[in-house]
C-alpha cells in the first residue's frame, strides 16, 4: 500500500513480466480480464460487479518510456495539453508553473524535434503533472537518457517527486534508479507480486530465487546447512565454510550476498579485518563498471565484488592475483532451495492497494 503522501513505489520484474500492463491498467488504458482495481476506496475496475472508471475520470498522469510528446506542438502547447477543463488564464498559470518548476522556460517555443533527450524528460513530465493528477505513473522514465544524463537526473527527479507529494508508481530495470528514486519496492514475475517491501529489504533479502535474479542479486551460493548455534547458522559450500545471522528456512540453502558487501583485502591488511567470514582465493575476473570494478574472485566457487577504482588500484588488483574476500554474517541471507537446486515457487504476496492521499 500506498501509505503515505507522496511515497514511491518502484516496480521490478524481467522483460514480460507485466510492469508495462500493470501501469495501463491503472490508467485505463487496458481492461484486465478478472479482478479488481481500487483507489483508496474508489472502485476504478471489478470485473465481477462490471464496474469500470473510464481514464478521464481516474486523474492519473502517465509517462511513457517514449515520452509521446507532440512532434507538431510546441513545449508550452505540449504541457497545456491535457488542461482543457481550465480557462485560458488558468492555463497559462499552470504551465508557467510547470515550467518554472523543471527549468524549462527557456524551452517555451521550441518543439519536442530539437530538444535533447533530458530536455525531452522535463516537458514530458511537466505534462503529466500539469493536470494534478492524484497518482502518477512513470515508465522507465530515464531509460532513453544516456549515463550521465541518468545520473544527473536521478536526484533531481526525486526531488520533484517528493514536492509534488503525489503518490508514484515507477517501472524501473535499473537498481540505482530504484534506490534513489523509491521508498518501497514491488517485484512483479509472471504477472503476479511476489515480494513488497522497502527498497533496501526487497534489494537484500529477497523472499526466492526469482526475486533475487529479478533485482540483480549477484551472489546466490547453494549451500548445507552444517551447525547452528541460536541465531548463528553455519553453511558448507564449495568446500568452505560462512557464518551467517537468522532463521533457516531448510537444510540446502540458497545464500544471497550482494556484491557491494563482498570486501576485498591483500595478506597485509587481513590483521586488522575483525570480519568473520574470510575466504581465500583468487581473482579470476576484472570487469570495468563506470563508476565501479566488478571483482570475481574463484574461492571454490565464484564470489563477486564491486569495488572504487580507487580501491582498485591502491589494491594493485590483478587477474590471478590472490586475495581474501571477507562477508559479515549479518550480509548474509537465506533463502530455501528446493530438491535439485530449484525453486519452490511461492504464491502470490497478495494483493497491493492504493491509499488515497491525504487533501
Amino acid at each position: 500500500m500506498l501509505g503515505h503522501v507522496g511515497e514511491v513505489l518502484g516496480v521490478a520484474g524481467e522483460s514480460g513480466s507485466g510492469k508495462t500492463t500493470l501501469l495501463r491498467c491503472l490508467a485505463g488504458l487496458e481492461r484486465p480480464d478478472a479482478g479488481k482495481i481500487l483507489y483508496g476506496d474508489e472502485v476504478w475496475f471489478d470485473a465481477t460487479e462490471n464496474r469500470w472508471l473510464p481514464p478521464q475520470k481516474r486523474r492519473v498522469g502517465y509517462l511513457s518510456q517514449e515520452y509521446a510528446l507532440f512532434p507538431h506542438l510546441t513545449v508550452e502547447e505540449n504541457i497545456a495539453y491535457g488542461l482543457g477543463s481550465l480557462s485560458v488564464h488558468e492555463q497559462r498559470e499552470r504551465v508557467a508553473e510547470m515550467m518554472g518548476l523543471l527549468q524549462i522556460d527557456a524551452l517555451r517555443g521550441q518543439r519536442p524535434g530539437k530538444l535533447s533527450g533530458g530536455e525531452r524528460q522535463r516537458v514530458a513530465l511537466a505534462r503529466a503533472l500539469a493536470p494534478r493528477p492524484r497518482l502518477l505513473l512513470l515508465d522507465e522514465p530515464l531509460s532513453a537518457l544516456d549515463a550521465p544524463a541518468r545520473e544527473r537526473l536521478r536526484t533531481e527527479l526525486r526531488r520533484l517527486l517528493v514536492s509534488f507529494k503525489i503518490p508514484t508508481i515507477l517501472v524501473t530495470h535499473d537498481r540505482l534508479e530504484a534506490l534513489a528514486l523509491g521508498d518501497q519496492m514491488a517485484v512483479l514475475i509472471g504477472g503476479q507480486l511476489r515480494q513488497v517491501g522497502s527498497v533496501p529489504e526487497v534489494f537484500s533479502r529477497p523472499a526466492d530465487v526469482t526475486v533475487a535474479e529479478a533485482v540483480g542479486m549477484e551472489n546466490v551460493l547453494a549451500a548445507r546447512v552444517v551447525a547452528r548455534a541460536g541465531e548463528l547458522v553455519t553453511l558448507e559450500l564449495g568446500g568452505r565454510e560462512l557464518i551467517a545471522v537468522g532463521s533457516v528456512p531448510s537444510e540446502d540453502v540458497l545464500a544471497c550476498v550482494r556484491a557491494e558487501d563482498v570486501m576485498i583485502f591483500k595478506e597485509a591488511l587481513l590483521a586488522s579485518v575483525s570480519v568473520r567470514n574470510r575466504l581465500r582465493g583468487q581473482i579470476a575476473a576484472l570487469s570495468d563498471e563506470g563508476p565501479l570494478v566488478r571483482v570475481t574472485v574463484d574461492c571454490g566457487f565464484p564470489l563477486i565484488a564491486v569495488i572504487t577504482h580507487q580501491a582498485c588500484e591502491e589494491l594493485a588488483l590483478r587477474e590471478g592475483e590472490s586475495v581474501t574476500a571477507a562477508i559479515k554474517a549479518a550480509a548474509i541471507h537465506l533463502i530455501p532451495r528446493a530438491e535439485g537446486g530449484g525453486l519452490e515457487p511461492p504464491g502470490p504476496c497478495g494483493p497491493y492497494r492504493f491509499s488515497r492521499p491525504a487533501p
